[in-house]
């Protein structure tokens, strides 16, 4: 099976897949930065990311072939109208012909989906950092066994561009012009052996002794130099902009150890930064690139190596009680579809022909109550496994209810039952809903 994965970004597009040794790497294709992807097409606004996707998959699929799978990394926020899109575009491209299975993934899970395969991250809360060219994004996540839920998530896309005015900014303190190939005249001094170590250690002294160093050149470009105390000037730009979006996506709640990601954590005093605000850190995995992390956390999920943990992968089911022809008779009633539920999303309640299903709970239970099990099954319906039994109250004969399932930012799930009409919901804990049906047998 073929399988890729696509982050569109506001300068490159990356296509990743997981080579014949297992890791995850960039595809090869003509026309590709190496260590960086295929340039994306300059368009404004919201035709940014389908021109540049389209142009990638096309390049791909013109050297590849189709793939069987493809993973498109998308921004958190508004991440259904940007799966929509990319799915959109795909098809279109395809016509009538055969095309890939496609799902969306939110860059925190595609980056969190990196570090759970390789064991970097366990249950905990962390503050994905996603800093690119145009915007700094920060998600809080909350990871549990077989959960990865975005508690807060927030952003700022400076008007010339995060990343992007932080090299402004530098080109503009020496004279030059912010353009495409003075731009890449700047990085490509930055990648020289070394360079980005030896700066480093030049801020640390501008820092400690301005006078002395502030206007020492640090970097030459097209003939003209950029000091430290300009690199500095700018860096204040990125920080301050950052502390702002990490304050946001808090909301007063602890935020975890910081992953910084995107093409801007490559900059290692703005990671450094990062670090003393936060307190603690994650390390990507050696060799792993952070502009790439993202990417690369998606290629391991489009090959089935790991789930992104971002819905529940199985259907939960609940058993219920009718009368046929004056004969009781034992059913199970669907809540909720596989990968319906999101952890700290909202309710998924039982419908049929597009409407909630009415239930009710009573009369006929115990003093202790109606017991009621608690089921869930995978996609073919060939396993499943019993989650609990929960002893619910017995209702009034015209007492209804719909009645649905969530799962909590916590990993752990919950009965609810939605009184018709007016009426607060009780909520029916059920404990860490079973991860692995693999080894269950019906």
């Amino acid at each position: 099976m073929s399988a890729i994965a696509v982050d569109v970004g506001a300068r490159y597009v990356r296509i990743a897949h997981i080579s014949p040794h297992g890791t995850a790497e960039l595809v090869r294709l003509p026309g590709a930065v190496p260590g960086e992807g295929l340039p994306a097409p300059a368009e404004p606004g919201g035709t940014h990311r389908t021109t540049a996707l389209r142009a990638a998959y096309t390049a791909y699929r013109d050297a590849h072939g189709v793939p069987d799978q493809v993973v498109l990394v998308v921004p958190q926020r508004d991440r259904a109208e940007h799966a929509r899109r990319g799915a959109d575009t795909l098809t279109a491209l395809h016509g009538t012909g055969r095309a890939p299975r496609f799902r969306a993934l939110g860059t925190p899970h595609a980056v969190l989906a990196l570090l759970r395969h390789t064991g970097t991250v366990t249950a905990g809360r962390y503050a994905v950092c996603d800093l690119g060219a145009t915007e700094a994004r920060v998600a809080v996540c909350a990871v549990t066994p077989g959960t990865v839920a975005v508690t807060g998530d927030a952003r700022q896309a400076p008007a010339d561009g995060y990343a992007a005015g932080f090299d402004a900014a530098l080109l503009l303190s020496a004279g030059l012009p912010a353009e495409e190939a003075q731009r890449q005249a700047l990085a490509a001094v930055r990648e020289a052996d070394g360079a980005a170590l030896r700066l480093d250690v030049m801020l640390t002294q501008a820092q400690s002794h301005p006078d002395r160093y502030h206007d020492l050149a640090v970097h030459q470009v097209a003939g003209r130099e950029i000091t430290a105390g300009a690199v500095l000037r700018a860096l204040a730009r990125l920080t301050t902009c950052l502390d702002q979006v990490l304050d946001e996506a808090s909301d007063d709640q602890p935020r975890g150890a910081a992953v910084a990601v995107g093409g801007a954590a490559r900059f290692l005093p703005l990671v450094r930064h990062l670090t003393e605000r936060q307190g603690e850190s994650v390390a990507l995995p050696a060799g792993v690139d952070p502009a790439l992390a993202a990417v690369y956390g998606a290629a391991l999920v489009a090959a089935g190596r790991i789930d992104p943990a971002d819905r529940y992968p199985y259907a939960v089911c609940v058993g219920t009680h009718r009368t046929v022809a004056g004969r009781p008779r034992d059913e199970e009633l669907l809540l909720s579809a596989a990968g319906a539920l999101e952890p700290g999303g909202a309710t998924v309640f039982a419908e049929a022909d597009g409407q909630r299903v009415r239930l009710r709970t009573g009369p006929e239970g115990t003093a202790a109550g109606r017991p009621v099990r608690v089921r869930v099954r995978d996609t073919a319906g060939r396993r499943t496994a019993p989650v609990q039994t929960l002893l619910l109250p017995d209702g009034g004969e015209g007492d209804r209810f719909h009645v649905g399932v969530r799962v909590a930012v916590d990993g752990t799930a919950r009965l609810v039952l939605q009184p018709l009409g007016t009426g607060a919901p009780s909520e029916y804990p059920l404990g860490s809903l079973p991860t692995d049906l693999k080894e269950v047998r019906s």
